[in-house]
């Protein structure tokens, strides 16, 4: 695991022998000597044996006097065997083997190790697992290497199991050498110092070791002194090593906390502290990991002239102070500088002083613990004192991480009744039953569930009961009874037997944790006593040793998750992290924007974290995906055009650029992007920029890596080159200069361009020369930083056959491991990825063509995780798979689908071990390899380059096309994905849409006076066509039906929504009539009246809402839909063929002469509203006056503004709008309705008259214009009459509606 800062947590595995003061001498290594074989009979000693000829003392490795080993009376998990060393030894491993001749012997063991033979402490591989493999038979030997040596006296080994077909049977054998150490206690009013002589420091290095042992989880382990009273000091507080800074007076100066590092320092254990100084640099060690430790500038000159553990006293002089705060415990081989310092103190040195009563040896006191490992775990204590008296008392002290636990129960036989003390939300709570009617209620205490040792009182005299904790430091409760609270018969701690007593049928929650000194009556419990069963009852306990684990210290919550633990497990929080997962290792967002985009996202700002898992955090950019390419914008602190403003005095001016993102994310995002750019840009006036083309540049900027680097090339130039863009390009404004700026003009000219070179970006600063002249003026502007494309995204390999594959270096994820990747197969199986290891492996593989498999092997036996697709997986599209292996758990996602997890065993191995290359594409054995496509393969977020390995290797081939398979949905309304070699791109030139997925709806606010009028056919190409082809205009310029959708929002009714004209008098009009409904009109023959269609379901539509209007006609039938509403069908009875059309126009219509009264009079009204999303066949009228009015035909007069507006979130813009254009127009009926409105009362009359006499015209007219322009087919009258609507939303008219994809020259595209 790296190291990061304050975060940066490394196991030691070797020991540190230089720090600790040794040569290394080779039997310093060699430390296997036998350490059993020679010991007295005495030295062993055992909870029972079945014979004297099965005694302790005949446990020695392949030895077969008396029974030929030891065994226990009875064989069961409460039997021990301890040997006694004699003395403090270093113990390196363990070898056991079964009874001589018998069937007798242990299949898995727990060691434990003590220096006094109390106060046992278990040993543990990897931090977890507390068992060790036995034997499988009773004579071969099995020897286990303890991965961390111990120092000890006494070993004792407690059987887990045995053979089922014989009982215990034990021989044993521990292999160490001697081992020494110098030691001295302190009080807590004694103190060690030692002062470093004059002269010249000997070292910039200076390092200090020792071993510490103490009951007490408080008090300054170590103070060093330096100059300037500068002081750094190592306190213990809450059972914490604390590293703390002062500068100052300790007894005035406010310490600075830098770091914190283990707990429960106060197990009355050994744990070796270690510290390096090192300029800056501090590492501190406890036990075996270490934390790297920046120290701030101000303590940089911090020298150590003075050091002294123990008790506190003020700088330089000898007052003792505050003795709450003084160590009181052992120290072991403390060396500061390769100086043993108790060594020096034993032999009188006189840079050592002694002050108090120091002792060399560890006085310690004998405190004996009990551990409740589990639900089961009870110790059933009899009551002696007598109950007459009226009183009682319980004390006794616990330790816990459990929120709820029982503690104590007892009965009340005289009351019927049952008393019991327990945690709840980690409060102390005592709580009297009688009858399931809870009598009494007390509360004292909180917090209690911090793993610290907290004392509890209860005390009950003559009805008057106090419960107190932590000697009423942490509260206590008290209450009068009308009965006193006495017992009777016996006191149950943590549980009890199943059905033993009505007190112990609870529903509570079993304690877990630690106790010790328990009081009954004011007399402590002998707890060696209950252990040789000489009086009380227990069940599942551990006597004599405190099991408590903090397993959050080392915190295994990556990325600043918040660690949590109860008595078994630990949780992470990982909220706000930008991380998830059990241990926050996963990261939550993508890593570049084009991610993002894949995923379907617009433009917005995103959290992105470049390297997934790994140790850079998550920053949030700006994603601009309205192009091609997808940018990743970072701001500064200035991008705007900036006048330079020069101070006097100041030769030169200074602009420095500060960026929110920090410079690793920087870097990162840079590194990962195809392409990234700046732009660099001076204004000037009589203000020369580099001096070219030989001169010393008077200006120059800083780029790249922080702080930068000078740079004196300009944007559009090359590095290095001393030249601005125009220089490059040949076009400054005086051919003798390579900047603009250099020719010194009166005039302003500018020299802008863009940095592209990755390795000269970010921007940091600029340095600008030429500003303080007479007549200088100048202005600048650096650009946000902007990249786009994702090297890590696209890198992909295909796999030709099963027998392919690209090899790596090993896989390194001993602790947590997360693999990524996309495939894309046709093949129903193959292996993706394998690691192996000497018996631990890694594998993610494609099992069936609906199952991907994650398995692997820590040493627990292989486990898998399965994810079950409902869809085949080998349909060639792209397929995310997602892989989590930590210590707690193993997770897999496929897709979208719901994570698969498999939880880790409990206490089981938790290192992966792996030594193997890394395939991927295949195995080991050249079996079960995989074809198809893996991409953007990252292991803990690091990214292999499939690519690069893929050109140089047989049966595989770099990068993976066909994109739009899996991508293609991405584009929406009509738009097209078109492949690229490393992405898609939707095309969206047959889309009314707009945007990078052809989503982004265009709409625009039209006022009264506006007009769109797109023009489908000039006159002069018709008597063009017409010459050519004399026979095919007619057909030509035909319509057999038209697909027309509008989205519209408006208060105006009647309304005209679109308007499509013909050169033969034909039309087709799209309105809201005067009862708020949808009107379609088509006048498909010049000499009838136009058929009116009339939507008869849905009104409301001037209701100033967002709606949508879709019509379908083919030939005579006619389809119509508003909103989500049902579609109505309609029956043409003219001939069905719309002739010549001429042009379409939206809003006021400026020639209207072919429209009847009534509808001309609304024509020339022109349409108040929103337009959106408006399409007629394949044509895009409102985006061509949008984005493209310049090559486009369309003629816009008018008002014409884009908006929002079509949008469905959007609010109404209406009420406002109605407002003004009221006032704007003359004649206004001054009823607040808009003047549209006036045409549904008197004007229908007189537009009726109107339009008898103009239809008599037309018609005469219209029956000429058909004699002698039209000729109509009877064949393609009968096929007319055989077609059926089609109901399918790509409707089939794109040959024949689009009149501007007709000609066969040059056919123009106008809407992109």
């Amino acid at each position: 695991m790296g190291t990061t800062g304050l975060a940066g947590i490394t196991p030691r595995v070797a020991c540190l022998f230089v720090l600790l003061g040794f040569a290394g001498t080779a039997a310093e290594e060699a430390c296997d000597s036998p350490l059993v074989s020679n010991l007295l009979p005495s030295s062993f000693r055992s909870s029972s044996q079945l014979s004297s000829s099965h005694a302790p003392g005949f446990a020695k490795l392949n030895r077969r006097e008396g029974a030929g080993g030891w065994s226990p009376i009875v064989s069961d998990r409460y039997q021990w065997l301890e040997v006694d060393l004699g003395e403090r030894t270093k113990i390196t491993a363990v070898a056991t083997q079964g009874r001589y001749g018998s069937s007798d012997w242990l299949k898995s063991y727990q060691l434990m190790f003590s220096d006094l033979g109390h106060n046992w402490k278990q040993y543990r591989q990897e931090d977890s697992i507390g068992s060790f493999p036995g034997n499988t038979n009773a004579d071969s030997v099995v020897q286990y290497k303890l991965q961390q040596p111990v120092v000890a006296r006494f070993l004792r080994l407690i059987p887990l199991d045995w053979n089922p077909s014989g009982r215990i049977g034990l021989r044993l054998e521990t292999y160490g050498c001697p081992y020494s150490s110098d030691v001295v206690s302190l009080d807590g009013s004694s103190r060690l110092v030692y002062r470093l002589g004059p002269g010249p420091r000997r070292t910039q290095r200076d390092v200090i070791t020792l071993k510490v042992k103490t009951l007490r989880n408080a008090g300054t382990l170590l103070q060093a002194e330096g100059r300037e009273g500068l002081s750094l000091s190592l306190e213990l507080e809450r059972g914490k090593l604390l590293l703390l800074f002062r500068q100052g007076r300790p007894s005035s100066a406010e310490p600075r906390r830098l770091a914190s590092l283990a707990s429960l320092l106060d197990d009355q254990h050994w744990h070796y502290v270690a510290m390096e100084l090192h300029g800056l640099q501090l590492n501190l060690t406890v036990d075996k990991h270490t934390l790297r430790v920046k120290i701030p500038t101000e303590f940089h000159h911090l020298d150590i002239d003075e050091l002294s553990v123990g008790a506190v006293q003020g700088l330089k002089s000898h007052k003792l102070l505050h003795s709450k705060r003084n160590f009181h415990g052992c120290l072991e081989n403390l060396v500061f500088n390769d100086l043993n310092l108790i060594e020096l103190a034993k032999f009188g040195d006189q840079r050592v002083t002694l002050v108090g009563n120091v002792t060399f040896s560890c006085v310690e006191p004998v405190s004996v613990a009990v551990t409740f490992p589990g639900p089961q775990s009870f110790l059933q204590l009899p009551w002696t004192a007598s109950s007459s008296s009226g009183s009682a008392s319980i004390g006794f002290q616990f330790r816990t991480w459990n929120k709820a636990g029982l503690l104590l129960t007892f009965d009340l036989p005289r009351q019927g009744g049952v008393a019991r003390l327990f945690l709840s939300e980690a409060r102390l709570r005592l709580q009297i039953q009688k009858g399931g009617r809870v009598l009494l209620e007390l509360s004292a205490g909180s917090a209690l569930s911090d793993g610290q040792w907290h004392s509890v009182e209860l005390n009950s005299r003559r009805s008057h009961l106090t419960v107190s904790v932590d000697k009423d430091e942490g509260g206590s409760a008290q209450a009068s009874l009308s009965f006193p609270v006495t017992v009777e018969s016996h006191v149950f701690f943590g549980g009890c037997p199943a059905g033993e007593t009505q007190g112990c049928r609870h529903h509570f929650n079993a304690f877990q944790g630690c106790m010790r000194l328990l009081n009954l009556d004011n007399r402590t419990v002998d707890l060696i006593a209950v252990q040789q069963k000489q009086f009380g009852n227990y069940s599942n306990l551990q006597i004599d040793m405190c099991g408590i684990i903090d397993r959050c210290s080392p915190s295994r919550c990556e990325h600043g998750g918040l660690c949590s633990q109860t008595w078994t497990v630990f949780h992470c929080n990982c909220s706000g992290s930008g991380y998830s997962g059990a241990t926050c290792h996963s990261a939550v967002y993508e890593q570049s924007c084009e991610a993002y985009k894949h995923n379907g996202n617009t433009s917005g700002y995103f959290y992105i974290d470049v390297d997934g898992s790994g140790p850079i955090k998550p920053q949030l950019v700006y994603c601009n995906m309205t192009e091609s390419n997808t940018w990743m914008i970072v701001q500064h602190n200035n991008t705007e055009l900036t006048r330079v403003r020069p101070a006097p005095g100041v030769d030169r001016h200074s602009a420095h650029f500060s960026y929110p993102s920090e410079e690793e994310q920087l870097l990162g995002s840079i590194s990962q992007s195809e392409h990234c750019e700046q732009e660099l840009s001076y204004h000037c006036r009589k203000s020369r920029l580099l001096n070219t083309p030989e001169g010393s540049p008077f200006s120059w900027w800083l780029g790249g890596p922080a702080p930068g680097r000078v740079q004196t090339y300009w944007g559009g130039a090359h590095p290095g080159s001393q030249q601005c863009a125009c220089g490059l390009q040949g076009d400054c404004v005086d051919p003798q200069h390579y900047c603009n700026c250099d020719a010194d003009s009166l005039e302003w000219t500018e020299d802008s361009g863009l940095v592209t070179n990755k390795e000269s970006i970010p921007v940091r600063s600029l340095v600008l020369g030429d500003v303080q002249r007479p007549g200088s003026e100048a202005m600048y502007r650096v650009g946000p930083l902007r990249c786009y494309g994702d090297k890590n995204f696209w890198n992909a390999a295909f796999f030709d056959k099963e027998t392919s594959y690209l090899h790596f270096p090993t896989f390194h994820g001993e602790l947590s491991a997360d693999i990524s990747f996309l495939f894309k197969t046709t093949a129903s199986s193959g292996v993706f990825l394998e690691n192996l290891g000497i018996k631990d492996f890694i594998r993610i593989e494609l099992s069936m063509s609906t199952r991907v498999v994650f398995s692997f092997d820590v040493g627990n036996g292989p486990l898998e995780v399965q994810v079950e697709s409902t869809v085949p997986l080998n349909d060639n599209r792209w397929h995310r798979v997602r892989a989590e292996r930590n210590i707690k758990e193993a997770s897999l996602r496929l897709d979208n689908l719901p994570v698969a997890t498999q939880e880790a065993p409990a206490d089981g191995h938790v290192h992966l071990q792996l030594n193997s290359q890394l395939f991927i594409g295949g195995t080991a054995s050249r079996q079960r390899g995989f074809r198809g496509c893996i991409r953007s393969l990252q292991l803990n977020g690091i990214t292999l380059d499939l690519e690069e390995r893929a050109k140089i290797t047989p049966g595989v081939r770099p990068g993976c096309p066909g994109h739009c398979s899996s991508y293609g949905s991405l584009c929406q309304n009509q738009g097209r994905c078109v492949e690229r070699a490393r992405g898609f791109h939707c095309d969206c030139s047959r889309s009314a849409y707009t945007g990078v997925f052809c989503h982004t709806e265009l709409s625009a606010n039209f006022k009264s006076g506006t007009s769109v009028i797109y023009t489908f056919k000039e006159p002069y190409e018709l008597s063009r066509n017409r010459s050519a082809l004399p026979s095919s205009i007619y057909s030509d310029t035909t319509l057999r039906g038209e697909n027309v959708s509008i989205g519209f929002r408006t208060a105006q009714s009647p309304a005209l929504l679109l308007y499509v004209s013909s050169y033969y008098r034909e039309y087709m009009a799209v309105l809201i009539n005067k009862h708020d409904k949808l009107e379609v009109r088509y006048k498909l023959e010049g000499s009838r009246d136009a058929e009116v269609l009339r939507s008869s379901s849905v009104g409301g539509l001037a209701n100033g809402q967002l709606h949508s209007i879709t019509i379908s006609r083919l030939a005579h039938a006619v389809s119509v839909q508003v909103d989500q509403n049902a579609e109505e069908d309609f029956n043409l009875s003219s001939d069905g063929e719309f002739n010549a059309i001429k042009s379409l126009v939206l809003g006021r219509v400026h020639e209207s002469d072919d429209l009847d009264p009534h509808l001309a009079r609304l024509a020339s009204l022109g349409f108040t509203g929103c337009l959106s999303v408006v399409r007629f066949n394949s044509i895009n009228p409102l985006k061509a006056a949008l984005l493209h009015p310049d090559t486009s035909p369309v003629i816009i007069a008018g008002p014409l503004v884009q908006s929002s507006c079509g949008s469905a979130a959007s609010a109404n813009p209406y009420a406002a709008e109605n407002k003004h254009h009221i006032s704007d127009r003359s004649g206004s009926v001054g009823s607040g309705q808009p003047l549209v409105n006036a045409i549904r009362t008197d004007s229908a009359l007189v537009g009726g008259v109107i339009a008898v006499v103009i239809f008599v015209v037309v018609a005469g007219l219209a029956v000429t214009a058909r004699y002698l322009y039209r000729r109509k087919d009877t064949s393609r009258s009968q096929e007319r009459s055989a077609v059926k609507r089609d109901d399918s939303p790509d409707y089939p008219f794109n040959n024949q509606t689009d009149p501007q994809n007709l000609s066969t020259e040059n056919p123009k595209e106008y809407f992109i």
